[in-house]
C-alpha cells in the first residue's frame, strides 16, 4: 500500500512541477506583452523566468532516464536558482521606489551587487565547485552539497530577508485599503518562488531516504501551495504599469490563466495518467496519448468560452453588472454601416419586387446632408442631379406627409415612426419608379408603407448609434486620464500630482504634425487637431487670448523655427528642410512651384518633406516633454511644501 501511495504521490508532484513551469512561462509572456514598460513588471519577469528554468530543471530532470540527462537538467536548476535572490533584491527594489521611495544608490548597489554574486556562482557552477556529484540513492535525485553550497545557501537567505524587508517597507507607505490589500496579496504570493525553488534534499535527504511517503506528500503540497501562491502574486503584479480598470486586468489574466497553464497542465495530467497506466499493462505506446490530448484541449476551451461570460459577471462586475452588460450587448447588437447597407438593400429589393420595377433608392438626410445609401438598377435622374436641393426644400418643409411623385419616381420620405407629426424630422427618402401605371393599389401603397416604416427604424437607430459614438469620442480621452492618474496613484498617492500624461507614439505624433501643417491657415486638421490636447498648447493659449487654434499655429511655428539653421537664410543643402516647411505650409506655395524653387524634382520633395516633417515632430516631442518636466518639478515643490 505504502509503494503504492508513494508512486502516485510521486506522479502527482512531477505533474505540479511540471504544471508550477507552465504557470510560470504563461504569467512571464503575460508580464511580456501587457505590462512591461513598468519597472516592478520587468523585475517580476526576472522572477519569473528564474522560476521557469528551476522548475523546468526539476520536472525533466525528474523524468530523465541517464545520469548524464539528470545532470545537465539539475545544472540548469541550479542556473535559474543561483540569480534567484538578485532577482527578488530588483523586484523589492522596484516596488519600494513605485511606493514613493526611489533608492539612493545602497540598494541600487545592493541589487547589482546581488546580481554580481549570482554571475560568480554560476561561474562556480560550470567548474563544478559550487555542487559537487550526482546521488540517486534518495527518493529523488539531487546534487550533493559542497562547502560552497553553504555559502549559496547563507547568501540565498540573507538576499530573501532582505527583499522581505524592502517589501514589508513597501507595504508600511501604502495608504489604501485597496493598495495595502494587493501588498499582502503580493507579499504572501512572493513567499512561492523562493521557498518552492530551494532544493531541500540537500539537508534532508535523510529523512526523505527514510520515510519516502512523508516526503513526497510534503512535495506535493508544497508544490501546489507554491503554484497558488505564485498565481497570486502575478495578480498583484498585473495592476502595475497598466491604466485599465480592475475588472478588466481580472478579466484578462484570468482568461489567460485558464486558457494557457490550466489548460496545458491539466492536458499533461490526463496525458501522463493515460501512458503510465498503459505502461502499467504492459504497453509501450496507446493511441489513446493524442485523442485525449486533443480532446482535453477541444473540452477546456469550450468549457472557457461558454462559462467565462458568466462567472466574470458574478466575480468581477458586482454592482456594476448592469452597465457592462448594457456596453457588451451594444458591441453584439450593433448595427454597422455594412449591417444597415444589407438590410436597405433587402427592403429596397422588396419594394421592386412589388412595383415590378428595376430601379429604385434609399438616401439619408444627416447634418452633412443627403447621402445616397443604396441603389438598384441605374436610375439616370439620380445620377444627374442626386436628390435634387428643390425635393430636399419640399420634403423638409413639411408640406407633403406621404407618397408623392417626383420625375420618373414615387418618393415617399422617411420618418421615425414612433414620433408625433409635428415633431417628425426627415430620416430619409426611398424612391421607385413608377412603372407603367399612374396610380398605386391599395395592397401595393400598404406594403410600401410597411417596408418604408423598416426603413426608417434602421436609419433612426443607426443615428442614435452615432450619437453614442460621438459621446463616446468626447468622453475616451477623459477617462483615459483618470484611468492613467488612478493607475500612477495606486500605490503612491503623489503619482495624482506628479505623474504626466503619456506622450503620443512618434509615429501617431508625426501624422498629426503634418496633418495640421497642411491645414495650418485654417482647416479642420488644425481646429480638431489631437495635438490641441498637448500641455504646451495648453500653456500657449494664456498668450493667444485662449484660442487653441491660435495657440497650436504658435506652437507649429516654433517647432519649424527649431528646425532653422543659424544664419541668414540660404537655398543650400543645409536649409533644405526649413525651406520646404517654410514655402510648403508657412507660405503655403504649390508643390510645382516649391520644386521649381529648390531645384529638384516633386519626388524628391515628397520624400525631404517627409524628413522634415519628422523633425518638426521630433522637436514638439521635445518642447512636450520640457513642458512636462517643469511641470512635475513644480508639483513635487508643491507636495513637499
Amino acid at each position: 500500500m505504502d509503494v503504492f501511495l508513494v508512486s502516485a504521490f510521486r506522479t502527482i508532484a512531477q505533474i505540479l512541477t511540471a504544471g508550477i513551469a507552465i504557470t510560470a512561462t504563461s504569467l512571464l509572456l503575460y508580464a511580456l506583452t501587457f505590462n512591461l514598460r513598468d519597472r516592478v513588471a520587468r523585475s517580476f519577469a526576472t522572477i519569473l523566468f528564474c522560476v521557469v528554468i528551476v522548475f523546468s530543471g526539476k520536472a525533466v530532470s525528474s523524468a530523465a532516464s541517464t545520469e548524464e540527462e539528470i545532470v545537465f537538467w539539475l545544472h540548469l536548476q541550479w542556473v535559474g536558482l543561483g540569480f534567484l535572490p538578485a532577482a527578488y533584491l530588483h523586484f523589492s527594489d522596484a516596488l519600494l521606489a513605485t511606493t514613493g521611495r526611489p533608492s539612493r544608490g545602497r540598494r541600487r548597489a545592493l541589487v547589482y551587487m546581488s546580481y554580481a554574486l549570482g554571475l560568480g556562482f554560476f561561474v562556480t557552477l560550470a567548474s563544478g565547485w559550487l555542487v559537487g556529484s550526482l546521488i540517486t540513492g534518495g527518493p529523488a535525485p539531487y546534487l550533493e552539497r559542497t562547502a560552497l553550497t553553504i555559502i549559496f545557501t547563507l547568501f540565498y537567505m540573507g538576499s530573501m530577508v532582505l527583499a522581505w524587508i524592502n517589501l514589508w517597507r513597501a507595504f508600511q507607505r501604502t495608504r489604501t485599503p485597496t493598495s495595502r490589500r494587493r501588498m499582502v496579496y503580493l507579499m504572501i504570493g512572493a513567499l512561492a518562488p523562493a521557498l518552492g525553488s530551494f532544493p531541500y534534499l540537500l539537508y534532508g535527504s535523510t529523512i526523505a531516504e527514510y520515510h519516502p511517503l512523508f516526503f513526497w506528500v510534503s512535495v506535493t503540497l508544497n508544490t501546489l501551495l507554491t503554484t497558488v501562491l505564485l498565481v497570486v502574486m502575478a495578480y498583484a503584479v498585473a495592476f502595475f504599469g497598466v491604466s485599465w480598470p480592475d475588472r478588466v486586468i481580472r478579466s484578462r489574466l484570468l482568461r489567460w490563466i485558464l486558457r494557457g497553464p490550466v489548460t496545458a497542465s491539466t492536458t499533461l495530467a490526463v496525458v501522463t495518467l493515460v501512458r503510465r497506466a498503459g505502461e502499467a499493462r504492459g504497453i509501450s505506446y496507446t493511441s489513446a496519448v493524442p485523442l485525449v490530448m486533443v480532446g482535453t484541449v477541444i473540452i477546456f476551451e469550450h468549457v472557457i468560452t461558454i462559462f467565462a461570460p458568466i462567472w466574470e459577471r458574478f466575480l468581477f462586475h458586482g454592482s456594476d453588472g448592469g452597465d457592462v452588460h448594457r456596453l457588451q450587448l451594444l458591441e453584439e447588437k450593433l448595427l454597422t454601416r455594412r449591417d444597415l447597407h444589407q438590410f436597405l438593400e433587402a427592403i429596397l429589393a422588396a419594394v421592386c419586387d412589388n412595383f415590378q420595377v428595376n430601379e429604385g433608392f434609399i438616401a439619408s438626410l444627416g447634418a452633412d446632408g443627403p447621402e445616397l445609401m443604396v441603389t438598384m438598377g441605374k436610375p439616370e435622374q439620380l445620377q444627374s442631379d442626386q436628390i435634387s436641393q428643390q425635393l430636399l426644400e419640399v420634403v423638409q418643409s413639411g408640406s407633403i406627409e406621404g407618397l408623392f411623385s417626383w420625375g420618373d419616381f414615387w418618393v415617399i420620405p422617411l420618418y421615425h415612426p414612433q414620433t408625433e407629426r409635428g415633431d417628425r424630422r426627415t430620416l430619409g427618402l426611398l424612391g421607385v419608379t413608377r412603372g407603367t401605371g399612374d396610380a398605386l393599389d391599395e395592397d401595393q401603397y400598404q406594403a410600401l408603407l410597411k417596408l418604408a416604416d423598416r426603413a426608417s427604424l434602421a436609419l433612426e437607430d443607426r443615428r442614435m448609434q452615432q450619437e453614442v459614438f460621438t459621446a463616446v469620442e468626447v468622453l475616451t480621452p477623459q477617462v483615459d486620464l483618470i484611468h492613467r492618474l488612478r493607475a500612477a496613484a495606486r500605490y503612491n498617492g503623489r503619482g495624482l500630482l506628479t505623474s504626466p500624461e503619456e506622450v503620443p507614439s512618434s509615429t501617431d505624433l508625426t501624422q498629426w504634425v503634418k496633418d495640421a501643417l497642411n491645414h495650418f491657415w485654417g482647416g479642420p486638421k488644425l481646429a480638431k487637431s489631437p495635438l490641441m490636447r498637448l500641455r504646451i498648447v495648453a500653456q500657449a493659449m494664456e498668450e493667444h487670448d485662449d484660442n487653441p487654434v491660435n495657440a497650436l499655429r504658435a506652437i507649429l511655428r516654433q517647432a519649424v523655427e527649431r528646425v532653422r539653421p543659424e544664419g541668414e537664410r540660404r537655398f543650400t543643402a543645409e536649409w533644405i528642410l526649413y525651406n520646404i516647411l517654410e514655402m510648403k505650409f508657412m507660405e503655403g506655395r504649390k508643390v510645382r512651384e516649391v520644386a521649381l524653387r529648390l531645384a529638384m524634382s516633386e519626388a524628391d520633395l515628397y520624400r525631404k518633406q517627409r524628413v522634415a516633417v519628422e523633425a518638426v515632430a521630433q522637436a514638439i516631442e521635445e518642447m512636450e516633454h520640457q513642458a512636462r518636466s517643469e511641470k512635475v518639478a513644480e508639483d513635487e515643490i508643491i507636495v513637499s511644501v
